[in-house]
């Protein structure tokens, strides 16, 4: 063998391997592009751009079974910088709030000690970012401050709660499933505990499949066909326990979440379908049923930007589901067929990917979607891989029927992660690339360096027991089947060529019953191959032949341990072997006598070495010992050299010693360990032997560190490891199960000269530091293979000078990826930092943001989208909207682009109007049409008086009089309120708009409004076409989300805008403190200068600057004296926030834009000055 030396920096890092059934539910995509899982009880950071593992944080002693990462949805700056927060659960009843980059743990948190059931960060971001709700087993939730770990209030219920889920429209409603039903919370609040136990409701369907037939209610036509058996089961919300012949359908309920794609919708799944629910009504109005022979759900996921489903089913299988658009057809036709109208959503199937093959040991987990752009999926395998899909859409003609879906859309982009065998039992050599054997036969091949899977072998059929390198690109393996009555087994010993994966059997034809091969050792030279068996004498092989040399006596010892002495003569022999060659060479000239005096047997090696021709020192059969114990304790001393093989001397057994159980050599150390746990240290040179007690147990493996003169041994016992020093004689540290780790070792090597590696059961393969400490490490220090674009692991003021350089460029004039021709004073290494992520971009996205075309308002959107920048991107895709469709109705010239960045086709805006995900931001011509279709639809499904007497009052808000009037004649004579609607309808029917009949009219709804009957009031001033008034009582009296939806679907602009206006000042008021949503409502009134200013008033210069730059390239505001005192101060500020970030030349830019506000801060510019600039959160604007 040539030496030859490596330098390897090798991060610790852990190798994680199967999943155990507790971490099922821990996995989360965050906005900040990462995905978290749980493995045991660590958890693993991946980055699905690149598929690599980039942290794993070990803290939790016990598995875990929830991970989160927290919400972007705030303004950054300096104060709150991106930073990347996860908050993590294990089954102890522990939750951990992680610092990711640094590895650290911002707080731990502990109630009780059983599994936390679900937990969420809340997404009000207003008031607090901290704050983390938690369901701790049996019936208690408790919202914890997650930076602290304070305790803000603890709930406990009547019933075991399984899951929440929060309202996305609505941060005061919560639901609960619980184990009986589902409880709607709707008074929560981060300062206090709900008041109230809730409302409970309990899911009751008459029979529980839809395949039972159920006489359809009379008001209903019959329906045909598909439709007819979704319409029997009417899935009934109900307020009492259901009767016991009523099958209740809450025992199977997988899993309950609102929809973030529409307000009041909610969704239950379970194994055979999806309800979904109008919770105005409480009554389902969309069933996905899948047919007998379908797979089941696992899992759904539901989109905001689209009504649309992710769904996971039990093969693995992802499907997408888009609901069928409602609008309803032409009158004439749902005149003529009342049935062909809406009759409940429709989620047609759109694309699906592979199915995965599901075995014992391999089974579908759980899927997570990207929340950015909700076109990737991951799905985790129970065998430790994360698959990851991409949504790709095909351009293809429109359909004639919408129902026939696409082709499939997706393709699987990569896997990352490794199947490991459960109950693995040896690791056993771990070089550069580490090996592993597992129970189901296959072997491993990793590289420490990336941590990646290079090979997996498929090489026995039977349980791996242990594995040699015999070259850098071969090792043996062998492995044992089970023994049989007479105790014998079949053995194999295999030789695997790694570079082509070539094997074949090492011993031929041998190997069926016979004893189970105990060990085999490969000598330092790697020439010579020691099997040892069970009850039978050990062979002795040449490895590079392949032939057996010698199998041993029958009366040879038994042998209990074997090392192979590092000592060979391969020196002295080449150094013979060159005299040779040269005598050779000399050969030809010489005499017969001459000849004899060079040693024959070195000629004839020679001439062996020629014949093989595998080159130089390959061919010399150097001298090699090996000695092992026998059951008494002896050491044998045995020499190979060749085919020869020499007993040596023989020692005495140690008296203090037991059964020897391994023995370790190096130089002239040699450590022999026994199974009480003693180490027996012997120096060959000066003859001294020194019995060391450990007191812990078997030792299972001893071995000495790599690299000239490193005597450090690495010792394995059944409870843990620990690392000797042999020069000393003493411990250099340890580590121990249930003290400091909380899984068994099953195998340990050395990798480097100072890094262990060792496996543990859960599958895991770690690489820890000499100290052998847990393994979770700065992301910023390690080398990954790819680079990853993520800022948020760049420094905070790194990462918001990143996204100032990415959305600035168009104003320098040119356009530029490399930030070093920018005038940017900083560090050189955060230079480099900020050019790594700049240059791990994909090329389309350079393109794009290098293209000139790409205005402002595109590229602030697309900014927020690869920043995952929650808030802004809400922000920026409301401004970009209402600026356009702003501009447009002021008939300016103004270039106006699509609603979506060329490199990102999933947000195309339809026919001009946000979508109804944005609620009361729309259009109000879109949200009527919206409201209008969901009456439609809730009348279809009504299936009571109380369901009938609420779609009638909606009508009549909606100022649909004549429908409502139709259903309030439906009352049964024998219902107590036959005489009242009788009446009602006559009223809506006779109103005229005749003075004296408005007024007493008027005079009645007041009335009722302030003895408490507010709703029936309000109906009564939007019969007579005040709505207006209508509004203006429903703020007084608080109902202020019911007094914006009035305004939208009844009021004219100017009146309605009115109403919205009211209603973003209550936002604002100090109690409910939501400027943010305020701010998008004043968006959608086109107030640009309101805005402008409250974004300058909250701080957030950037935005505020931008959004006035947008303002005036849009026209729809006008450098003029009101407007220049705003736009001055805004300008400044960011100039001044430009400065701190270090960005000259941009700062002077803006300063100079500023006008007369900007000239202070051009002169301290341009003076060149050294001083650091002072922090602009103490800034006063200069007016």
């Amino acid at each position: 063998m040539i030496p030859y030396s490596v330098n390897i920096k090798l991060a610790a890092r852990t190798l994680t391997g199967t999943l155990n059934l507790q971490n099922k539910t821990a996995v989360d995509w965050g906005w900040q592009g990462l995905i978290a899982q749980g493995c045991h009880s660590s958890i693993l950071i991946i980055d699905p751009k690149t598929s690599q593992t980039i942290q794993v944080l070990e803290r939790h002693k016990a598995n875990v079974v929830k991970v989160k990462w927290s919400r972007e949805n705030y303004h950054h700056s300096l104060s709150s910088p991106y930073s990347l927060r996860l908050a993590s659960a294990d089954s102890a009843g522990k939750i951990i709030v992680w610092d990711v980059v640094s590895g650290t743990a911002h707080c731990e948190i502990q109630e009780h000690s059983k599994p936390i059931q679900d937990m969420d960060w809340l997404w009000t971001q207003d008031a607090s970012r901290d704050l983390l709700l938690a369901i701790h087993p049996p019936n208690y939730i408790v919202l914890w401050n997650g930076d602290t770990g304070t305790k803000l209030w603890k709930k406990s219920y009547a019933e075991n709660i399984l899951s929440f889920s929060f309202d996305p429209f609505d941060p005061s409603n919560l639901a609960l499933l619980t184990s009986e039903g589902i409880v709607f919370i709707s008074d929560f609040s981060h300062s206090k505990p709900p008041g109230s136990g809730g409302k409970k409701v309990y899911i009751a369907s008459p029979h529980a499949s839809p395949a039972h037939t159920k006489p359809v209610p009379a008001a209903l036509p019959a329906p045909t066909g598909a439709k007819k058996a979704l319409n029997k089961v009417k899935v009934l919300i109900t307020n009492e326990k259901p009767t016991a012949e009523a099958v209740t359908l809450n025992a199977d309920c997988l899993q309950l979440s609102y929809l973030p794609s529409k307000r009041n919708h909610m969704l239950l799944l379970y194994p055979r379908e999806i309800l979904i629910l109008d919770l105005e009504l409480s009554q389902t109005v969309g069933v996905v049923a899948i047919e007998r022979s379908g797979v089941p759900f696992i899992q759904v996921v539901p989109c905001a930007q689209r009504d649309a489903l992710f769904c996971l089913h039990e093969n693995g299988c992802i499907t997408l589901r888009v609901c069928r658009s409602t609008t309803a057809p032409d009158e004439s036709v749902a005149a003529s067929d009342p049935e062909q109208s809406v009759q409940e959503l429709v989620y047609d199937l759109r694309s699906q990917c592979d199915a995965i093959r599901v075995t014992k040991t391999v089974r579908p987990y759980r899927m997570v979607i990207c929340p950015v752009n909700e076109n990737n999926a991951a799905l985790t395998v129970s065998d430790g891989r994360v698959m990851l899909w991409e949504l790709k859409a095909h351009v293809s003609k429109p359909t004639v029927n919408p129902s026939s879906g696409l082709s499939p859309l997706y393709a699987p982009v990569a896997f990352c992660g490794s199947p490991l065998g459960q109950n693995q039992k040896k690791i056993q050599d771990l070089s550069l690339n580490t090996m592993i054997g597992t129970s189901n036969g296959s072997v491993l091949v990793y590289n420490l360096t990336s941590g990646l899977l290079h090979k997996d072998l498929s090489v026995h059929s039977c349980e791996v027991k242990g594995i040699e390198w015999v070259s850098l690109t071969s090792f043996l393996s062998f492995a044992t089947s089970t023994p049989n009555n007479a105790g014998l087994v079949r053995n194999e010993l295999q030789h695997v060529d790694l570079p082509t994966g070539r094997c074949f059997a090492f011993r031929g034809e041998q190997g069926n019953d016979e004893p189970a091969i105990e060990m085999m050792k490969v000598s330092h030279l790697k020439q010579y191959l020691v099997v040892v068996f069970r009850d039978k004498p050990l062979e002795l092989w040449d490895v590079r032949t392949g032939t057996l040399l010698r199998e041993m006596a029958k009366n040879f010892p038994t042998v209990t341990a074997l090392e192979w002495s590092p000592s060979h003569n391969l020196k002295s022999l080449k150094k013979k072997q060159l005299l040779a060659r040269e005598a050779m060479a000399r050969y030809t000239t010489l005499s017969d006598n001459e000849q004899s005096s060079v040693e024959s047997s070195v000629i004839s090696l020679l001439q062996d070495a020629e014949s093989k021709s595998e080159g130089g020192g390959q061919a010399i059969s150097a001298r090699e010992h090996f000695v092992f114990t026998d059951t008494d304790g002896q050491v044998y001393h045995i020499t190979v050299e060749g085919n020869t093989v020499k007993d040596g001397a023989r020692i005495p057994p140690d008296g203090s010693m037991g059964s020897i159980a391994c023995i370790a050599w190096k130089g002239d150390t040699l450590v022999l360990g026994d199974v009480d746990g003693n180490l027996n240290f012997w120096d060959l040179k000066a003859r001294l032997s020194r019995g060391i007690p450990t007191h812990r147990g078997w030792v299972k493996k001893i071995r000495f560190a790599p690299g000239k003169g490193n005597q450090k041994l690495l010792v394995m016992y059944t409870d843990g490891a620990e690392v000797w020093d042999t020069k000393e004689v003493s411990m250099v540290s340890s580590l121990r199960i249930g003290r400091n780790v909380n899984y068994r070792i099953l195998d340990i090597d050395w990798c480097t000269s100072d890094k262990v590696v060792l496996a543990s059961e859960d599958g895991c393969i770690r690489v820890l530091e000499m100290a052998m400490k847990s393994a979770s490490y700065r992301m910023d220090e390690q080398d990954l293979t790819d680079p990853v674009w993520c800022p948020y692991l760049l420094l905070p003021r790194a990462a918001l000078t990143l996204k100032a350089f990415l959305l600035l460029q168009p104003w320098s004039g040119t356009f530029t990826m490399d930030i070093t021709q920018v005038d940017y004073t900083e560090k050189h290494e955060i230079k480099g930092l900020i050019q790594e992520q700049l240059n791990s971009m994909s090329n389309d996205m350079k393109s794009v943001l290098l293209d000139p075309e790409l205005n402002l308002l595109q590229r602030c959107l697309l900014v927020s989208r690869l920043f995952g920048d929650e808030s802004d991107l809400q922000f920026w895709t409301v401004a970009a909207h209402y600026l356009q469709s702003f501009a447009q109705a002021r008939h300016l010239s103004v270039p106006v682009p699509e609603g979506q960045t060329p490199a990102e086709g999933t947000q195309a805006t339809p026919q001009g109007h946000l979508d109804i995900y944005h609620d009361t931001l729309c259009e109000s011509f879109y949200f009527q049409r919206f409201q209008l279709e969901r009456v439609h639809l809730q009348e279809v499904k009504r299936s009571s008086y109380e369901h009938t007497k609420k779609c009638a009052d909606q009508l009549l808000l909606l100022g649909q009089t004549d429908r409502a009037v139709q259903l309030l004649l439906e009352t049964s004579a024998d219902n107590p309120s036959y005489y009242c609607d009788s009446l009602k309808a006559c009223l809506v029917t006779t109103i005229t708009s005749s003075g004296p009949s408005q007024s007493t009219i008027k005079l009645v709804a007041t009335n009722m409004i302030a003895n408490g009957k507010l709703a029936e009031g309000v109906q009564l001033l939007c019969l007579i076409d005040k709505a207006a008034d209508a509004c203006r009582y429903l703020q007084t009296y608080g109902e202020w989300n019911r007094a914006a939806w009035l305004a939208k679907v009844r009021l004219n602009p100017a009146e309605s805008s009115d109403v919205l206006k009211r209603w973003a000042e209550h936002l604002c008021s100090p109690q409910v403190n939501q400027k943010s949503k305020a701010i998008l409502v004043l968006l959608s009134l086109g107030c640009f200068h309101k805005v402008g200013e409250m974004l300058q008033s909250m701080r957030y210069f950037d935005r505020a600057a931008l959004f006035i730059e947008a303002c005036l390239k849009y026209g729809v505001m006008e450098a003029n004296d009101s407007t220049n005192k705003l736009i001055g101060a805004a300008f400044v500020d960011y100039a001044r926030l430009l400065r701190t970030l270090g960005l000259r030349e941009s700062a002077a830019f803006w300063a100079s834009r500023a006008g007369g506000a900007g000239e202070q801060l051009l002169e301290e510019l341009f003076q060149g000055e050294g001083a650091v600039p002072e922090e602009t959160e103490g800034m006063e604007n200069t007016e």
